[in-house]
């Protein structure tokens, strides 16, 4: 079974892919970074647990906020269902595609078999909008291919799986339940919450304030790091190809912010555009520099990627500061 006039989103990161897609089912039709800004989707964190490798650094909201913000914001219903029984899971997914509706995932990237970097990563995201006796059908992203498809025993097992970020698998759909939120009104809210978010964080690992603790703890990581190589490059890869953070949701943000300084004819949104373009750019020296601290082990690219985090803190809150005021 296969939804025939299924639309599969073009995305680059896989939680507005996935959502994109449902959104295209039902007729709502939004651009990659509007899907991400609505979504109040900008965000930091830097989180060290014995339970993984290395420490994760990321740079958005967490995850499954994002896709409840859009809908939120927009005056759209989401519906979830989580469950332990993997059995059930499936039941929970092929209800939906026997009716034409495609269904969002939540899973573990690692067990999905046109994955070639595997490592676990229990935050990813797709849409499923088919299967048979032996393949699931699969939106992904650009880098992974917007046409995929995995066995039916990976897509369990990725599902079914536990660990940092993961859900107990979770799938979900999106409907209609009303008139959409003016869109005018959608992006100022969104940009007050995330701005008023992003400046106040729970703990001093997240927001600006998390930037600013990475600046000094990546020092401490390089000393500590039994595999220099490994989890350095492996971070730069995450960060720039993965959608995990680093400059892909900065130029997201960029490009939101562009877009809906047309909308709003705001001269304070297009300012504040080219101002995270900049940041974007910022972003990549450190991933850059990252890579280059595991091809060589040399403690320089870690001072020097220190010095541009300890930048992009104070940067990111002024950039905040003025979104915050900008979108009342």
């Amino acid at each position: 079974m296969r939804i025939e006039k299924f639309k599969p989103f073009t995305g680059q990161h896989c939680e507005t892919t996935a959502t994109g897609s449902l959104l295209k089912q039902i007729g709502v039709e939004l651009s990659e970074p509007m899907l991400f800004g609505i979504g109040e989707g900008l965000g930091f964190i830097f989180w060290n647990m014995k339970m993984i490798d290395f420490p994760f650094i990321g740079g958005r909201v967490k995850p499954d906020m994002l896709t409840e913000n859009i809908c939120r914001n927009l005056n759209l219903q989401l519906k979830v269902e989580e469950t332990s029984s993997t059995k059930k899971a499936w039941e929970n997914v092929t209800k939906y595609i026997d009716k034409g509706i495609a269904v969002g995932l939540k899973l573990d990237c690692y067990h999905l078999e046109y994955f070639t970097n595997k490592i676990h990563f229990a935050g990813h995201y797709v849409s499923m909008y088919g299967y048979d006796d032996q393949w699931a059908y699969l939106n992904d992203t650009n880098q992974q291919g917007r046409e995929a498809k995995t066995s039916l025993k990976s897509l369990e097992l990725a599902r079914n799986e536990r660990g940092s970020m993961s859900s107990r698998n979770r799938s979900y759909t999106i409907n209609k339940k009303g008139n959409l939120t003016d869109l005018r009104i959608a992006i100022k809210k969104a940009i007050h919450n995330n701005a008023t978010e992003f400046l106040n964080p729970p703990i001093k690992n997240m927001g600006y304030k998390g930037i600013l603790k990475t600046s000094t703890e990546i020092k401490k990581w390089f000393k500590s790091s039994t595999d220099i190589q490994r989890d350095f490059q492996t971070t730069a890869m995450l960060m720039e190809r993965a959608g995990t953070g680093g400059a892909l949701f900065r130029n997201l943000y960029r490009d939101f912010l562009s877009e809906s300084a047309d909308l709003l004819s705001s001269a304070k949104l297009s300012e504040a555009s080219v101002q995270y373009a900049h940041i974007a750019g910022l972003w990549e020296n450190v991933a850059d520099l990252f890579n280059r601290a595991g091809e060589t082990e040399d403690v320089q690219y870690i001072n020097e990627a220190s010095e541009i985090l300890a930048e992009l803190s104070v940067l990111e809150r002024a950039g905040m500061e003025k979104l915050k005021v900008a979108s009342i």
